[in-house]
């Protein structure tokens, strides 16, 4: 076994010494390329004094990004100083793809004093490494970490990205501890239907003392969908005064897909106006009970 894994790390350095043409991609070139990958893999089984300067060799060699992306997943896996010092300098300095990878690996290791230097991180990088931190913290189910982010978030974009984040997440908790930040309404409803916090949202729609988080909730319950929500939205559509509200209803029909509960409000309706209304979401939802009231609009004149 110790001379196979000799051989292995041997072979991988054999090839990472060798340059390739760049103007001749030929399949013998895609075969190497598979092959170290297949080498860099290998390394996970050999002890980390033997793999370690290999894997360190690749981080800062001129391979491609997919061979040192694959170097780092593997250092992160390693319960070593060492390699978990190569993945932090990378995921600090290294700029650009080789940097966000190294960011992601660091929430696929979850060691927790790495994870804890993403903090500064975050802080000191730009946007595609920051975007990488957040990712890097739900992979390791972070939520506190994010929370964090968005609470102290310095502009709208930078508190959407995070708070959208949590409800990825379903970390509604912590997305209610938000509410109270300015202008956050859509964000944050937006982020409870990703959670599929039907409750909240059934709240909020319910409540016409916040118009824009009303119609942002209802737009949300589309996304959910599901009986209750149907149900829901059917009840808000016959007993709502305000025409914004019932159009907002209307389109969050058609995004969870209930032509039935369009079909029933169509039967329900006493003006020719709403009829017409409801008869027209029915051929954008192209409801198969669609031509039938089609039919009964025509009186039968249709056939």
């Amino acid at each position: 076994m110790k001379l196979q894994l000799k051989c292995l790390v041997l072979i991988l350095a054999t090839l990472l010494a060798t340059t390739s043409n760049a103007q001749d991609r030929s399949k013998s070139g895609h075969a190497d390329e598979a092959l170290k990958l297949a080498a860099i893999e290998a390394l996970m089984m050999a002890p980390p004094d033997k793999a370690l300067p290999v894997l360190a060799g690749v981080v800062s060699g001129s391979g491609s990004i997919e061979l040192k992306s694959r170097a780092l997943f593997v250092l992160s896996q390693i319960d070593n100083a060492e390699a978990n010092a190569i993945v932090l300098q990378a995921a600090s300095s290294a700029g650009g793809e080789m940097q966000t990878e190294a960011i992601r690996m660091i929430g696929i290791g979850g060691r927790e004093d790495s994870i804890a230097k993403l903090a500064g991180i975050y802080q000191s990088s730009d946007k595609a490494a920051r975007e990488a931190v957040l990712e890097a913290y739900m992979i390791a189910d972070e939520a506190e970490a994010i929370y964090q982010i968005a609470s102290n978030a310095q502009s709208d974009e930078e508190f959407e990205k995070a708070v959208h984040m949590l409800g990825v997440m379903g970390a509604t908790d912590f997305i209610k501890r938000l509410e109270s930040r300015p202008g956050a309404t859509s964000s944050l409803v937006f982020s409870y239907a990703m959670a599929g916090d039907t409750e909240t949202l059934l709240r909020i729609a319910g409540d016409s003392s916040n118009p824009e988080a009303q119609l942002a909730a209802i737009n949300g319950l589309g996304i959910v969908g599901g009986a209750q929500v149907n149900e829901t939205l059917r009840e808000l559509y016959r007993t709502a005064n305000d025409e914004e509200v019932r159009e907002a209803v209307l389109k969050a029909m058609l995004i969870s897909g209930d032509d039935m509960g369009v079909i029933e409000l169509f039967k329900a309706a006493t003006s020719n106006e709403e009829k017409a209304r409801l008869l027209k979401m029915l051929v954008i939802m192209d409801s198969d009970g669609a031509m039938e009231a089609i039919d009964a609009a025509l009186g039968g004149d249709g056939q």
